[in-house]
């Protein structure tokens, strides 16, 4: 298997809006913004997706709120973070 592109405690950015798939608990809007592109997060956890072990996947705590606190895990793919500061939105 393949080595990781982020490890525990890596700090990253959203490359992109993540939007909810349905699967965050105790987020209502099925389909509401979860993270803005360009927010800073910090690896928690990885791992791979239960239907292709191949694809890996990132529990990211990003900054969130007015004074920048860290929220609840967010599931996301590699290719939605970066460690680049400046994103597109």
């Amino acid at each position: 298997m393949e080595t990781v592109q982020y490890e525990i405690g890596d700090m990253v950015f959203a490359a992109e809006n993540i939007y909810n798939d349905g699967g965050m608990p105790g987020v209502d809007d099925e389909d509401g913004l979860l993270v803005p592109a360009g927010a800073r997060g910090v690896v928690v956890h990885f791992g791979h997706t239960e239907l292709n072990p191949e694809q890996e996947i990132y529990l990211v705590r990003f900054e969130s709120g007015p004074d920048d606190l860290l929220g609840d895990p967010v599931g996301v793919l590699p290719e939605e973070l970066t460690q680049n500061i400046a994103v597109d939105a």
